[in-house]
């Protein structure tokens, strides 16, 4: 059975400043499956950024194709992108992003809320996720009252409740000491195995890389193995 859920094909980008052409990526040829954690390395400025952004809809390829569920996302409208990235998606990037003056199941439960699901059930399937983390004893606290490590855990809550096929995490833990760290990138790995989403990880830290299943370093443009 195939369990291809996203896959590229012949994937460039480019960036031009007046006569000056700067490739970032050349001809990327790669596919995710259900479950995937797979982690990109590479050297500040060679795309890991740009690549995850393509890959989630977030950004448009010079040339190439990127599919997800069998749809071009070229073909599809901001709306459509839009909807499809709701459903399907989360994104944990190194700054939590989370909305300061709500409380951790409420910035959780907003995804869901967003997608028309009834605050019950929302802040039910919040607090089910942010108590999986060891955050059950801080669903009111908003995030000033929070640790750097609690609140990119409050994130990665967020990027998962709405249990996606795929988490793009870009730098999750760039922020972070190395002890907590370990701890964030534990309970991302733990959501991945019960929800079955595919995780992409871009980090700059290689012990981290290393327990992925599969680490692709992006260098001139190419990815390799």
């Amino acid at each position: 059975m195939n369990n291809q859920i996203i896959n590229c094909s012949n994937l460039s980008k480019s960036y031009h400043d007046g006569s000056k052409s700067l490739d970032v990526l050349k001809n990327i040829n790669f596919s995710i499956n259900a479950g995937d954690r797979i982690a990109i390395v590479g050297p500040s400025g060679s795309g890991k950024s740009t690549f995850l952004h393509l890959l989630g809809g977030l950004d448009k390829p010079t040339s190439g194709q990127v599919f997800q569920a069998g749809l071009d996302w070229q073909t599809l409208s901001e709306k459509e992108r839009c909807k499809l990235r709701n459903k399907d998606l989360g994104f944990v990037y190194q700054f939590h992003h989370l909305l300061p003056e709500f409380s951790a199941i409420e910035n959780v439960a907003m995804p869901l809320l967003l997608a028309g699901v009834s605050v019950i059930i929302a802040k039910d399937r919040a607090k089910e996720i942010l108590s999986d983390i060891g955050l059950a004893s801080r669903l009111t606290h908003k995030p000033a009252q929070l640790s750097g490590g609690e609140r990119q855990r409050v994130a990665i809550a967020r990027a998962l409740v709405h249990r996606p096929i795929c988490v793009f995490a870009d730098e999750p833990t760039g922020n972070l000491d190395q002890t907590t760290a370990q701890m964030v990138f534990d309970h991302m790995l733990s959501l991945n195995q019960k929800f079955n989403t595919a995780l992409i990880v871009v980090t700059h830290d290689r012990q981290l890389a290393g327990q992925m299943d599969k680490v692709l370093e992006l260098r001139a443009g190419n990815l390799a193995n």
